[in-house]
């Protein structure tokens, strides 16, 4: 009975996690869910703001609109729309939930440190996002215009009429994949931060990583060179970044580890002078 109560005891702690686990994924999704029905009442007006990038593409142009050709197809865009623009709002809950489940398992320190990269998270996404939206969607919209002809000659004109299902996740694509590119400088510091990577490893292989940057842009973005550049750019700028992060990160390591080390040795010094005493 004594080693089944000492098993239950050790059970205990796990058991608790893993409750804490659940309450935090269900707040997470309730949340999510609200945000989704609240923006499901906007849809329109979210989707509306999605296009108008092409909208101002189409600036000044006549007998322009956008398609469906699924009976379903604009009904579940909305949806998407919905969901996207919930799960975006409610980001920052989630984050808190996540912080609020590893938090008791930190220490102050730790607590400390991981508090700005947290902060800075949602920050760097909604950059990355706007950059996208508001750089790189103008100049790429009228480039893919730029292919449409007015048909000359007796030949048939070649006109852009989007989808607005295919618009959508085009847009979405490119919204998620600037956002999380402009997590780099987060990732690699907390990889600095643990030891995993260092400053000079980082810049020894910087002509590698610009190969790979731009190996990234051209499979995630749309084959225009636009797009391409508009993505590897701020990347390669945000690991230039990383770098200069990790050094600061690398030095505050170090300056702690030497007032460490001289705490310790100044409380050896004081022992060894009592005992000779």
């Amino acid at each position: 009975m004594a080693i089944l109560k000492e098993l239950d005891d050790r059970q205990m702690p796990l058991l608790d996690h893993l409750i804490e686990l659940r309450n935090r994924l269900m707040y997470s999704c309730i949340a999510i869910f609200l945000g989704f029905l609240v923006c499901y009442f906007f849809a329109e007006d979210i989707y509306a703001f999605l296009v108008q990038p092409l909208a101002d593409a189409y600036q000044g142009q006549t007998g322009r609109r956008m398609i469906y050709t699924g009976l379903t197809e604009a009904f579940f865009t909305y949806v998407k729309v919905a969901f996207w623009a919930g799960a975006f709002l409610t980001f920052p809950f989630v984050a808190i939930q996540l912080w609020m489940f590893i938090a008791p398992g930190l220490y102050r320190t730790e607590k400390q440190a991981f508090l700005p990269f947290l902060a800075a998270t949602p920050v760097l996404f909604f950059l990355g996002g706007a950059m996208v939206y508001y750089f790189v969607f103008p100049l790429a919209w009228r480039f893919f215009l730029s292919f449409e002809t007015s048909g000359a000659d007796g030949s048939l004109p070649i006109e852009l009429e989007a989808r607005v299902g295919e618009y959508l996740s085009l847009v979405m694509k490119l919204i998620f994949a600037f956002g999380l590119s402009f997590q780099l400088p987060v990732a690699l510091t907390l990889m600095g931060r643990v030891g995993l990577i260092s400053s000079e490893a980082l810049a020894r292989n910087r002509k590698y990583a610009i190969v790979g940057v731009f190996v990234v842009a051209a499979i995630i973005t749309p084959p225009d060179i636009i797009s391409q550049i508009g993505l590897g750019i701020p990347i390669i700028l945000l690991y230039e970044i990383s770098i200069i992060a990790v050094r600061i990160v690398e030095r505050r390591r170090a300056e702690a580890e030497a007032a460490e080390e001289a705490e310790d040795e100044a409380s050896a010094a004081g022992t060894d002078l009592d005992r000779s005493s």
